[in-house]
């Protein structure tokens, strides 16, 4: 292995690790966040100010931010397609369903991924395995709603409603991964990323006010220190490394985050939010787990690159 090989392992196992770890626990703290402030201006006042400065400091260490009309439209529709309808969705889906199920409902990702990635590619069909893949994804789903759907009335149909919310949002959050996976431009990850939030808070900032958010946010001190975590931890840090592993590691290999930061959310749900655990969360977490790993081995296993790829950086599956 020569050395750029090693400093490229090294650079992917980094980028995972951050990814896995802080995602898993923005579960919580957009819970927190959403206590006292409405979703969409949570959505706005993240990434404006993480976009913003991010762009800051990228002018003012040297690297270029200038980009062009064309790459501006697109870093626009995977910035609202990410972070409005992905991230804000998810936020107003956690004022009716817990964390845990949240990031457990998230975990079907991966099977939106394969299936935008079929898309446009002729000649290219699902195997078995991924077909096998996808009915047990969709079972694992049903297992987790299940007590929701046979609630019957009052909050049973709340979570169902915000269960809907989290599929659609994941949906938009793997069509614009998508997206900036399939369409090259010459921008700096971090740039991109910079441009993509702070282009996304302001269209959460026009939401807000059409939804009447301001007039109904408390700035309590739990829920502003929430969203100050959510900047660092989740954009600045986590949505930079998953951007960057876009441009450098196959989409299915990426999307294994989302059965990596289930565990993450469930544990801090319990510990921080006192959330239940029940046998149908473990029953669906498993099955979906197992649905996400025979999907994303059908999909990459006939790709080159990810065979070159370290072992590690593959570990959820």
């Amino acid at each position: 292995m020569t050395e750029a090989q090693r400093k490229f392992r090294l650079q992917v196992i980094i980028a995972f690790a951050l990814v896995y770890v802080l995602w898993g626990s923005t579960y919580l703290g957009i819970r927190i966040a959403v206590d006292h402030i409405p979703p969409a201006l949570m959505g706005a006042s993240r990434f404006v100010i993480s976009g913003a400065l991010m762009l800051v400091f990228c002018g003012v260490i040297g690297w270029k931010i200038r980009v062009t009309r064309k790459e501006l439209l697109r870093l626009s529709a995977i910035g609202v397609l990410l972070l409005t309808a992905g991230n804000v969705g998810l936020g107003w889906a956690e004022t009716y369903i817990p964390t845990g199920l949240a990031a457990l409902l998230i975990a079907i990702t991966p099977l939106w991924f394969l299936l935008l990635e079929r898309i446009g590619e002729r000649g290219d069909r699902i195997s078995k395995r991924g077909v096998a893949g996808l009915a047990l994804g969709i079972v694992g789903v049903l297992v987790l709603l299940w007590p929701r759907l046979t609630a019957g009335a009052g909050l049973g149909r709340q979570e169902l409603f915000g269960a809907g919310i989290v599929l659609c949002s994941s949906f938009s959050w793997a069509s614009g991964s998508v997206l900036s996976k399939r369409w090259h431009m010459d921008v700096d990850p971090y740039v991109a990323s910079g441009w993509e939030m702070l282009i996304a808070g302001i269209v959460n900032t026009v939401l807000a006010a059409a939804i009447g958010d301001f007039g109904r946010v408390e700035w309590a001190t739990n829920s502003i220190l929430a969203v100050v975590y959510l900047i660092v931890a989740g954009s600045w840090i986590g949505f930079t490394a998953y951007v960057w592993l876009l441009r450098n590691v196959p989409t299915t290999k990426v999307a294994t985050y989302a059965y990596v930061n289930p565990i993450v959310a469930v544990f801090l749900g319990w510990l921080v939010l006192d959330e239940r655990i029940d046998r149908y969360i473990v029953a669906g977490a498993v099955i979906v787990v197992i649905s996400v790993v025979l999907i994303t081995g059908a999909t990459v296993r006939s790709k080159k690159l990810a065979e070159e790829l370290p072992a590690v950086e593959a570990s959820g599956d």
